[in-house]
């Protein structure tokens, strides 16, 4: 399937069926090989990824977390981080975009109804995309919302304004956080096309540049009460919400890596020269070369497995999530997030390092690893995995359940 000739309208194609995690695997792998084709000039001049998305619905790549009851593939966590890396590795931008989709597929598999499963799970598995309209700029800290569900005798209807909203440019669906008359936290899956919902294209980061991750505004948006799910109480209980979607943003970070390694190999094999005086004639027999592609090699293997180890965890805790359970995913996950933050940054680092003056060439695009790495490791301060691993194994202490452990 060649992206060129790929519609940008999901919804008019047949998605396909993805049944297994090996299935799943070789999807991702095809779709990586032509995503990073253009990623260096979608970046370069900011091309929006309409063609390479509606590749990823006609795929079947975004129901493969579908539970098997509900026909879809149900794949691991660890296949699942590992998909999200192959893309991630190909352009950055792209293996963000998912990473919201599957997490509202998680949050509906967690405190949806079986009829709202049922349906919104049919979307995923016909190619529907999923967007984001979570975070705010108006409270003090990352966690306060204001955005409102008002219910009255004519219908529910959401208001607010929302920002870095990740896919939702690109969504069929955009969930919304969004607080009722109680306080409390719900997760409605809106329509992209309801009246009063309007998705700006403002993201203006020097790296991710692609993700679509702008201002959403919501006016009296109508909401169906069947479209609305129960979204803080996946956090009042022990459950996988938070670290699964912290394995997706490991994933990522890792893939980046990957993708700068990568690239670091091909530079340095046939552009790069050799340090002055090394007494070598080209730059891959260079014996600081050497050094610095073994030490981001060593790095980049461990951050990987400690990703997959992390998958297993994961998964004990979707199928068991108590607190144990969690918390011990939790703290898996939080490691690889944070080995995924150091060498995401070092690996495009050392690109352009190792690369020297013809590596940072526009038309190249070989600074986008870096930069996509530092706009993605921000997203949570990796500073507070490092606390919650310490208190653990200091104190004792289970970390907290939150959308960032």
């Amino acid at each position: 399937m060649n992206i060129a000739t790929v519609i940008a309208d999901s919804a008019a194609a047949q998605a396909a069926v993805i049944r297994t995690d090996a299935e799943a695997l070789a999807c991702a792998e095809r779709l990586a090989q032509q995503f990073d084709q253009g990623a260096a000039e979608r970046d370069r001049e900011r091309r929006l990824p309409y063609a390479e998305l509606a590749a990823c619905s006609a795929s079947g790549l975004l129901g493969i977390t579908v539970p098997r009851r509900f026909g879809g593939a149900e794949v691991s966590s660890a296949t699942l981080a590992k998909v999200i890396a192959r893309i991630a590795q190909a352009d950055g931008s792209l293996g963000q975009i998912p990473q919201n989709h599957f997490y509202a597929l998680e949050v509906l598999r967690v405190n949806g109804s079986q009829a709202q499963q049922a349906r919104l799970f049919n979307e995923a598995l016909q190619g529907h995309r999923f967007g984001n309209a979570l975070a705010e700029f108006t409270g003090r800290d990352s966690q306060q919302r204001s955005t409102r569900l008002l219910k009255t005798q004519e219908g529910w209807w959401v208001q607010g304004q929302k920002f870095y909203a990740t896919g939702a440019l690109f969504a069929d669906r955009v969930p919304t956080s969004v607080i009722d008359e109680q306080g409390v936290q719900h997760l409605a899956f809106l329509p992209r096309a309801a009246p009063g919902l309007q998705v700006i294209d403002d993201w203006s980061g020097f790296g991710q540049r692609t993700t679509g991750s702008g201002s959403v505004r919501l006016d009296n948006v109508p909401v169906a009460p069947n479209d609305v799910v129960p979204f803080q109480a996946a956090f009042e209980r022990p459950t996988s919400v938070g670290p699964f979607a912290q394995i997706l943003h490991a994933a990522i970070d890792i893939g980046i890596a990957r993708g700068a390694y990568e690239a670091t190999l091909a530079f340095v094999r046939e552009r790069a020269r050799p340090w002055p005086d090394s007494g070598v004639e080209a730059a891959h027999d260079d014996p600081l070369t050497l050094s610095d592609i073994g030490r981001v090699a060593l790095r980049l293997h461990a951050a990987e497995a400690v990703l997959e180890r992390a998958g297993g965890y994961l998964d004990a805790a979707r199928a068991a999530p108590d607190a144990q359970n969690v918390a011990a995913a939790s703290l898996a996950v939080a490691t690889a997030r944070a080995l995924g933050t150091d060498i995401s940054l070092l690996a495009g680092n050392k690109l352009i390092e190792l690369g020297g003056a013809r590596a940072s060439l526009a038309e190249d695009g070989l600074d986008r690893f870096w930069r996509n790495a530092r706009v993605h490791t921000l997203h949570d301060p990796v500073r507070w995995k490092y606390h919650a691993i310490g208190n653990y194994h200091l104190n004792d202490q289970l970390p907290p359940r939150t959308g960032y452990l």
